[in-house]
């Protein structure tokens, strides 16, 4: 279950103030330039070899590049009152990021399959019950300057967290579904597990309208789009996929569908903050096996990285996936600030003893004592 919310963050006034972007600094006034150069180390940076040496302690250059892609997904939740009716390229300056290199290709939307129960239908406002609603975007590294310094043209899927009544309703519906036509190798026998997924997860992922395809068809068709227009082509092609908390586990599910319905994918990465647990132990086997790289941020003090929960005569059926990155977040009664995407990336800032937010760190955590 992945709670939103990011948006009204009491710990920084202004959450729009800084723009994160891949330097020593790490955080910086909007409109500098960035310095450091992942060049042809970033399948390393990607997690092509698990992220060892990179995390304790944590890599500058890595620890830029996180908070990069955090920056992408707190525009996701920065984007979603906007009136997407306008053109998606101008999404990231309107959201008041205009020096990333990247543009937006793509608005994508997600559909409940879960309904409100017959008694809460009449007279519940159009916004409880909307089944449709925008929940990321789908943007490209365009600016060669960046993808020199990427050594490589990046592709970014963003999702946003929870916000709506019925995402909330997706998120309590905890039991595991199958994967549709994913066959369990023989290797494994018989009583091998199939890969399952949360089904309220996957049915905001799968789910389509009358009007709208599902989310997983809007990312196939922009996905293949982009792959026929620049894979084998000059510069090598990323995909990172990122979000924070329903963001997050969407952003494994999607990570999960590119490399099954594509099989001239390039290197998929999640960068993932604050995911709640997406899929049992199989499906995470799945994932390792078909090359997917997933750093998972979580802060040791947010419950919501260690749900859903559920057992069975064998134990516990959901698996941690990927890679972690623990941040040492203070003990709290606080469960939202714990989870709030701006905490998380103040925590990032403060494992670096340089960084110029260090105090800005400092006082974020000390405020979840306090609460």
């Amino acid at each position: 279950m992945g709670l939103g919310v990011s948006r009204s963050s009491s710990l920084v006034t202004d959450p729009r103030r800084y723009t994160i972007v891949a330097s020593t600094s790490t955080a910086i006034p909007s409109g500098r330039p960035t310095t450091v150069t992942i060049g042809k180390r970033w399948r390393e940076y990607q997690g092509a070899n698990n992220w060892d040496g990179l995390l304790d302690p944590l890599d500058d250059a890595l620890r830029s590049e996180i908070l990069r892609y955090g920056e992408f997904a707190r525009v996701a939740y920065t984007c979603f009152d906007f009136d997407h009716s306008s053109p998606s390229r101008s999404l990231l300056r309107r959201a008041g990021i205009p020096d990333t290199g990247y543009c937006v290709t793509r608005n994508l939307t997600a559909t409940s399959g879960a309904r409100l129960p017959r008694w809460a239908e009449p007279g519940a406002p159009a916004w409880f019950s909307r089944c449709t609603s925008w929940i990321g975007y789908v943007a490209e590294c365009q600016d060669e300057d960046e993808i020199e310094r990427l050594g490589r043209r990046d592709i970014v899927i963003s999702f946003r967290g929870t916000a709506t009544c019925l995402e909330w309703l997706e998120n309590l519906r905890a039991t595991l579904t199958h994967l549709p036509s994913v066959a369990v190798p023989a290797a494994l026998g018989s009583d091998a597990a199939e890969p399952m997924v949360e089904r309220g997860f996957w049915s905001l992922f799968a789910s389509s309208s009358s009007t709208r395809g599902s989310l997983r068809d809007q990312i196939r068709q922009e996905i293949r789009r982009l792959i026929d227009k620049y894979g084998g082509r000059g510069n090598p092609l990323s995909l990172t996929v990122t979000g924070h908390s329903l963001g997050a586990a969407l952003a494994v599910l999607t990570a999960h569908d590119i490399t099954t319905a594509f099989q001239d994918a390039p290197m998929v990465t999640v960068v993932s903050f604050g995911g709640p647990r997406v899929g049992n132990a199989s499906f995470r086997r799945r994932l390792e096996e078909s090359g997917i790289k997933v750093l998972r941020i979580v802060n040791t003090q947010d419950v919501i990285t260690k749900v859903p929960w559920l057992l069975s005569k064998t134990g516990w059926v959901y698996a941690d996936i990927g890679r972690e990155l623990r941040l040492p977040g203070q003990r709290t009664a606080n469960v939202v600030a714990c989870h709030d995407l701006s905490v998380y990336l103040n925590l990032v800032n403060q494992l670096s003893a340089n960084c110029p937010l260090r105090s800005l760190a400092i006082r974020a955590a000390a405020s979840q004592k306090q609460g």
